[in-house]
């Protein structure tokens, strides 16, 4: 099903090649939260992740959080340390959160992508929503129970396709 499939899936938000999407004509990037910036229960972003966005930065590339975590100052407080526009209570699949994304952020969806590391939330609303989606592998092996139940449909959703690494 073409809701459920991403565009790519990636090793880790820091193997996105920014000239890749720069030449597609991507000039904006919605980003997940939890276990694609930043491990899940966390405050540490790695710092390639910081790295990466200082490069999407430098390179023009608008960027927002869209996140579902409830915890609205952990992700203010995350997009502060990474200079980032944020939305917390995202409900995604729904693609609500991310059209507020991109009004922000003054992009269509066409030259927008969104990069997560759930299939039924993030890769669902991006498609939804007309936006590229990237699934990235997540950073932690912790999940939330429900989360992990999701996993277990991931995993065999995923199995044919290829990771870039």
């Amino acid at each position: 099903m073409r809701i459920f499939s991403p565009k790519r899936y990636v090793a880790s938000v820091d193997r996105i090649d920014l000239n890749t999407l720069w030449a597609d004509g991507k000039r904006a990037i919605l980003l997940d939260r939890d276990n694609t910036l930043v491990p899940r229960d966390t405050e540490q972003v790695p710092a390639g992740v910081s790295a990466w966005l200082d490069a999407a930065r430098a390179k023009g590339f608008k960027l927002c959080m869209v996140s579902n975590n409830w915890h609205r100052d952990q992700v203010m407080s995350s997009a502060r340390e990474l200079g980032l526009e944020a939305i917390s209570h995202a409900m995604k699949p729904a693609p609500f959160a991310l059209k507020a994304g991109l009004k922000r952020l003054g992009a269509t969806a066409e030259e927008a992508v969104l990069i997560g590391d759930q299939l039924y939330t993030d890769v669902w609303s991006g498609n939804f929503a007309g936006v590229d989606t990237i699934l990235v592998k997540p950073q932690a092996t912790q999940d939330l129970w429900y989360t992990q139940i999701f996993r277990i449909f991931e995993r065999r959703a995923l199995r044919d396709l290829p990771c870039e690494e």
